[in-house]
């Protein structure tokens, strides 16, 4: 486990949940209980159809944005030391398949659903948290990305082809034994269910960066 926390620590992605966290704070006595170790029928098939509605939404969000731009688009950088989008999309292709290898690695380790009351953060609070972007990271060496997308239908392809195992695993996993995986990550706990979220939240924060891209003075026409 220790690997994995270092692994996303050095993705710049455990700095998110170690700045928003709410794990080191104590219980509010006015939460729910946390949630019993099985669910129904009915539940099992509605968190799989929620976590495969962000996906597809985190998906449309981020091929509306780039549709259409030009390479002089794609190119364009706010200021030297600033992205680009070319680089938003390729950091998101680098990332996605890292971030999933990780959460698999952690999903094939026992459940552990003695655990689940440690788990604090609620699913929209990590959302909300990885999305802020008021806090920004460095991304290592591994995710830097350099720029190769000079046209958008590349870009999309490859962030299709790296989503598509994700969706396949989600499809067919069972919610009950994704939230009883436990899992250590700097400063906090979450579980499996949240460690596919979070590839998901990932793309939104930097779909959003894109969006900053776009609204600068200098951006090109066309």
């Amino acid at each position: 486990m220790y690997s994995m926390i270092k692994m996303i620590a050095m993705a710049g992605l455990g700095a998110v949940l170690l700045s928003s966290t709410t794990a080191a704070l104590p219980a509010d006595p006015h939460q729910p209980a946390p949630q019993s170790t099985r669910l129904s029928h009915a539940e099992i098939l509605e968190g799989t159809d929620s976590l495969l509605q962000y996906f597809n939404q985190t998906t449309a969000d981020l091929e509306k944005q780039v549709a259409g731009l030009s390479e002089a688009q794609l190119q364009f950088k706010p200021a030297p030391d600033k992205w680009s989008i070319s680089q938003c999309l390729e950091h998101i292709v680098l990332s996605e398949r890292m971030i999933f290898n990780m959460a698999k690695s952690a999903l094939e380790k026992a459940p552990q659903p003695e655990r689940k009351s440690e788990v604090k953060m609620t699913d929209d609070h990590l959302k909300t948290s990885i999305t802020d972007r008021t806090h920004k990271f460095q991304a290592p060496k591994e995710l830097q990305p350099t720029g190769i997308y000079k046209d958008t239908k590349t870009a999309l392809t490859d962030f299709l082809a790296a989503r598509q195992p994700v969706i396949d695993y989600i499809k067919k996993a069972d919610v009950t034994d994704l939230r009883n995986h436990i899992n250590d990550y700097p400063n906090g706990v979450v579980d499996g269910y949240q460690g596919l979220m979070f590839i998901a939240a990932h793309c939104a924060r930097h779909t959003r960066q894109i969006e900053e891209i776009k609204a600068n003075p200098n951006f090109p026409k066309q």
